[in-house]
């Protein structure tokens, strides 16, 4: 890279790294960047950066298709619901060795040093009770307790959040993670939520990535749930977009976990990409 480039990067991003400087940001990680490991690196390596210019980062994650795996292997058959993965005893049982444990620890380890490893039964902070019967142990959150996530995060650490919740009893539930990521960026007020999927952002027909949709009023998401543009494992995730938005978090945007350093183009560069939510704000 010639010197000339190499000044323009950094000129661009210091409006960005003095804007992030010292916020609160959550990364909800999930799909293709879990289970490529060069991907994986890459946006541990993003993470590690955003901590170490002054970045407050929480990364909350997912592991479906580690999850999908051990089930195969135990015979257990994966069945979903409105998006929402039907999770009977023996299927709670794989999903919290699988998240709390191995998937979790294989993020930390990548972290060197700067990660810590959680799950929402840590200091009983993800409290939730019983969606419904239909779903079993998948759980709705009644209430986040940031107290260890902050504690974590002004001693420079990343709290890596695995989406196992827990009942007034102390019985485990699968929590979305989509989901589970909006509540606590809404509960530490964070400056902005950030979901990565599999896709570019959003998309008008789900088979062509040319029909991205770059920016959508919260307001509008409703039309394209019922234009069925917005369809089953999307719709918690931007239903979680549209209630961190309302409840106070600034910026929330959908970006492509496929794409090498996603993390920082997103936060320091003009190139972000992906699907931006926000709220139009009325004028006084």
């Amino acid at each position: 890279m010639k010197n000339e480039e190499m000044a323009l990067l950094f000129s661009e991003a210091t409006p960005y790294i003095q804007k992030y400087h010292g916020k609160t940001v959550v990364i909800k990680y999930g799909g293709n960047a879990m289970v490529n490991e060069e991907l994986k690196d890459a946006v541990m390596n993003d993470l590690v950066t955003l901590t170490l210019l002054g970045v407050r980062v929480v990364l909350v994650h997912g592991g479906g298709p580690d999850i999908n795996r051990m089930l195969k292997l135990v015979g257990v058959e994966s069945r979903f619901e409105a998006g929402l993965r039907v999770t009977d005893d023996a299927t709670m049982e794989i999903v919290q060795q699988v998240l709390a444990g191995k998937v979790n620890k294989d993020l930390v380890a990548k972290l060197h040093g700067r990660g810590v490893g959680l799950c929402g039964i840590d200091g009983q902070m993800i409290h939730c009770e019983q969606l419904d019967e239909l779903h079993g142990h998948v759980g709705e959150i009644t209430g986040v307790d940031t107290t260890l996530i902050n504690n974590l995060l002004d001693l420079h650490y990343i709290p890596v959040i695995a989406t196992v919740g827990m009942d007034d009893a102390g019985a485990a539930y699968n929590i979305n993670a989509d989901t589970a990521a909006a509540e606590i960026a809404i509960a530490l007020h964070a400056e902005k939520l950030v979901s990565m999927t599999d896709i570019a952002g959003l998309l008008r027909d789900k088979d062509d990535e040319t029909t991205l949709i770059p920016q959508v009023e919260v307001s509008e998401i409703e039309g394209y749930k019922n234009a069925g543009i917005l369809a089953g494992g999307m719709i918690p995730k931007i239903d979680g977009m549209a209630d961190a938005i309302y409840q106070g978090v600034h910026e929330a945007v959908i970006i492509d976990g496929r794409v090498l350093h996603s993390v920082l183009l997103e936060f320091f560069s003009d190139r972000g990409s992906g699907t931006l939510f926000y709220r139009r704000r009325s004028r006084d």
